[in-house]
């Protein structure tokens, strides 16, 4: 009785052991094929390119930046191509660099960046945090392209962090920080004059200044960019609304 127990045991352990054997195979295999250059591996890095390039873009999409959420999933989508295109190449036709395409994207994709970057005329500098977004979908993309699929999925989602979460965390750096920029328009230069002995007297050392015209006014003005350090921290919402007050000051903000 007790031997039959027992082989009726070992029956049931090989049968478990041999599903789960069964199991693990086919799932190796589903790995090795997304690996491969196929029909299945070519569809799911393409709509995993399309995934990780519209995460980032879809933050630059909802602050209505030129480069949006279509823009972003386009590049990604494209360089990933490149990647696999080139793959093809190596496979199919011997002796060739199987990064010589990438290295084209890496460098090509700094002419759209740059296309996003601007220079207001608040001497403002827009657009780097969309350059370097596009500049990372793009290296997403290759990155999906060749199978390095952890390495992108772990990026994408760093990446979205970064451009939403990190954001708060820097505007509350940048809040309390010594330097400040602000732009000011006066009603005269004497009360520009004024303004700067008033900075100077309340203890800021002035790093900068650029004094512009604005043509598109009708009345004369004194419009001017300057660079203030305080000898201690402090809060820019509070320096601005005390800035505000003083007399021949038209317009004051931070840049």
């Amino acid at each position: 009785m007790y031997l039959c127990r027992l082989k009726s045991g070992k029956r049931l352990y090989y049968g478990i052991t041999q599903k789960y054997l069964t199991t693990i195979t086919g799932a190796v295999m589903i790995i090795e094929t997304l690996y491969d250059l196929n029909i299945i591996s070519i569809s799911f890095r393409i709509f995993l390119s399309m995934v990780c390039g519209g995460l980032i873009g879809l933050e630059r999409s909802r602050k209505n930046r030129p480069a949006g959420f279509r823009t972003y999933m386009i590049v990604c989508l494209s360089s990933a191509l490149v990647m696999m295109t080139n793959q093809f190449i190596y496979i199919n036709f011997s002796g060739s660099d199987p990064a010589r395409l990438g290295a084209q994207v890496i460098s090509g994709i700094g002419f759209l960046g740059a296309g996003t970057i601007i220079v207001t005329s608040r001497s403002q500098v827009k657009g780097l945090t969309s350059a370097a977004g596009l500049w990372a979908s793009a290296c997403l993309g290759l990155a999906i392209g060749i199978g390095f699929y952890y390495g992108a999925v772990i990026v994408a989602l760093a990446v979205f962090l970064i451009i939403t979460l990190f954001k708060k965390f820097d505007s509350l750096l940048t809040s309390t920080n010594k330097m400040i920029t602000v732009y000011t328009s006066f009603s005269s230069i004497e009360h520009f004059d004024r303004f700067i002995v008033y900075c100077l007297e309340s203890g800021y050392k002035i790093h900068d200044i650029e004094i512009t015209k604005d043509p598109s006014l009708r009345e004369v003005t004194v419009i001017a960019i300057i660079l203030l350090e305080s000898e201690k921290r402090l809060n820019h919402i509070e320096a601005i609304q005390k800035f505000s007050s003083f007399e021949g000051l038209i317009h004051i903000e931070e840049l």
